[in-house]
């Protein structure tokens, strides 16, 4: 009795832990949106997004005038001599404001700009490609669990059509239509069929910690999918325009920082002019001394200095000579420009190429599940045929079994063919950069 009540607080105990675990039922645009969510890598770049849109305002920003405000307060001990006469900063002030435009800065200005534009843009395309990145990551995740969910079900097919040629089995060999022979060869075989079935389980259980460490849930929550994988027959033909891809879009853009980049290395040794226009108060400076009057006699006399004046100032800088340093600086940054491009080229014809190897996939992801499903329909047939036969006794046991094996090995190709297609497809899709579409 102790014992019973022992088992019941255990059970008790653990049942918020069994009862608890959040089940999710999901498709694979589900899947897609948590991953995004709870993706450190995306959030990352699109604060680095922020912060290049912070950049191209900070640019926009280096084109209007300066604005400086200067004030100055004064109290000096002791007073100075200046020429016989005693001066007096005791309070003194100095204030001014000055605004400065620059007119031409050798087009330093304008490229900066557009070299902070640039930066906005390959951020955006970083955070698109990053995107991409996560959402095949969690597509993978998610129908390689729907495939191997596929393989526990089989299994446990497969293992209750033993279990009924089992018990078929016994009584025959109760009855002397069969041998302890044959009872031990469909024992051992549904001895072997529980071990697949327990290595499909664990196989399930490790891809759903995948698709959870994916999307970023808990790892005790249950997943359930709810797509079917599945195939289009009418998909027609495959793109393979690579145009849209953020990895021809930052090459592009690399390119295009390079040519700023020759302005920017340019613009140093070319004239620049700049405009300079200020307004200054000043008073409350004390001057006493002493006056000749005439005749001899001086006297004392006390000025205050009080009084503002402007200023407007045209500053121009003209580099003259610097020993050719600026013909082999624009001439390096010009090499860097024809380099990018070279890479562009370069990584074009490398990603067309993966885009027509991903549509070349497809298309044999297509015409697998086509010959995997016919040969399941044969398996299918053979093993009803083969089961009559051996109800009727016209066929051995070992015929029997082998049309099982075929069975459910036509099953298992139909499940990696279809699953396998849905890679291929994800794979196309992040090539041609249409994945999230």
């Amino acid at each position: 009795m102790k014992s019973k009540y022992i088992a019941l607080s255990l059970l008790l105990a653990c049942a918020p832990t069994i009862y608890g675990k959040e089940t999710l039922k999901l498709t694979a645009d589900d899947c897609c949106r948590m991953a995004l969510e709870s993706s450190q890598k995306v959030s990352r770049q699109q604060l680095a997004v922020r912060q290049a849109d912070l950049d191209r305002k900070v640019a926009d920003i280096s084109r209007l005038p300066n604005v400086q405000g200067m004030a100055t307060g004064m109290y000096m001990l002791p007073d100075m001599d200046m020429m016989g006469m005693n001066v007096e900063m005791r309070g003194a002030y100095m204030a001014g404001l000055q605004i400065t435009q620059p007119i031409y800065a050798g087009g330093k200005i304008t490229a900066g700009r557009r070299l902070a534009k640039i930066g906005k843009e390959v951020a955006e395309e970083q955070l698109r490609m990053d995107r991409m990145d996560v959402m095949a990551d969690a597509l993978h995740s998610y129908w390689t669990y729907v495939a191997v969910l596929d393989k526990v079900k089989l299994t446990e097919s497969y293992s209750a059509m033993m279990d009924t040629l089992l018990q078929q089995t016994s009584v025959a060999v109760e009855a002397g239509l069969a041998t302890d022979n044959d009872l031990l060869r469909v024992t051992a075989k549904r001895s072997e069929i529980a071990y697949q079935r327990k290595k499909a389980e664990n196989g399930a259980d490790l891809c759903r910690l995948a698709l959870c460490n994916a999307m970023g849930v808990d790892f005790d929550s249950e997943i359930i999918p709810v797509d079917v994988a599945q195939h289009s027959e009418n998909e027609g033909s495959l793109a393979t325009d690579v145009s849209a891809l953020p990895e021809i879009a930052l090459l592009r853009q690399k390119v295009n920082a390079s040519k700023q980049q020759v302005k920017l290395t340019l613009g140093d040794f070319l004239p620049t002019v700049g405009l300079s226009l200020g307004y200054n108060w000043y008073g409350n400076i004390k001057m006493k001394g002493y006056a000749d009057v005439g005749g001899g006699m001086m006297v004392p006399y006390t000025t205050t200095m009080k009084d503002n004046l402007g200023m407007a100032m045209l500053a121009v800088s003209v580099p003259i000579f610097h020993w050719g340093e600026g013909a082999k600086k624009v001439k390096k940054a010009r090499l860097e420009v024809e380099r990018s491009q070279l890479e562009l080229d370069e990584n074009s014809r490398l990603l067309e190429l993966r885009a027509h190897q991903a549509a070349s996939n497809l298309e044999d992801g297509k015409m697998l599940i086509k010959t995997a499903e016919t040969a399941m329909s044969q398996a299918e047939e053979n093993l009803r045929v083969m089961q009559n036969r051996y109800d009727e006794g016209m066929s051995t046991l070992t015929d029997l079994l082998e049309a099982q094996s075929q069975w459910q090995q036509a099953h298992s190709d139909v499940i990696e063919a279809s699953t396998q297609y849905q890679i291929y497809r994800i794979e196309w899709l992040r090539a041609v950069g249409r994945l999230g579409e």
